[in-house]
């Protein structure tokens, strides 16, 4: 979906028209159309995908073997997702959050129509690119954009690297 129909669908959906607009207002005096909280929601949701290949690989590569032993010792499924799932899918979590987060780092579309462009508030780097080339600041444009992509770099890169360990479980080791 083209992320300004996201953040279009995501505006109307958190308005003050709307059920959840209105019961978040009453709960907080405010909306959470051009909010941060509202910008938090819309990149969630914008990012979501990205997360949910990495999560169900790192969970379909648990042994069912394990399962099946967590059960026959009287532990409930909870307590099995708990202490067996979810430490053996850490780095598949690990990764989601990462890919999650570096996807989120540059959007612009859902950011721009959810958040609106509020310096102090909802402004966002890739907005901020966006307004130094408009200006024609292409100097602190490059200057920010490096800054993006270097963080970029190190958050994939230490995910690459932690999936790398020795120790990692997973399908991707």
């Amino acid at each position: 979906m083209p992320p300004t129909v996201l953040g279009f669908y995501v505006l109307v959906a958190l308005g003050s028209r709307s059920p959840l607009g209105r019961w978040w207002e009453s709960l907080t005096g405010h909306t959470l159309a051009f909010t941060f909280e509202g910008l938090v929601i819309g990149s969630l949701l914008y990012s979501l995908p990205f997360a949910v290949q990495p999560f169900a690989a790192s969970f379909g590569a648990v042994d069912s073997k394990l399962l099946r032993a967590s059960a026959s010792l009287g532990h409930s499924p909870v307590q099995t997702f708990r202490r067996i799932v979810l430490p053996l899918s850490k780095a598949g979590l690990v990764t989601g959050f990462a890919l999650s987060f570096a996807h989120t780092l540059g959007e612009f579309g859902v950011v721009l129509m959810v958040g609106g462009n509020i310096p102090g508030v909802t402004r966002t780097i890739s907005i901020d690119i966006y307004d130094q080339v408009q200006t024609a600041n292409y100097s602190s444009a490059n200057q920010t954009a490096l800054v993006l992509l270097i963080l970029s770099f190190l958050v994939l890169s230490i995910v690459y690297g932690l999936n790398r360990r020795p120790w990692a479980v997973g399908p991707w080791r």
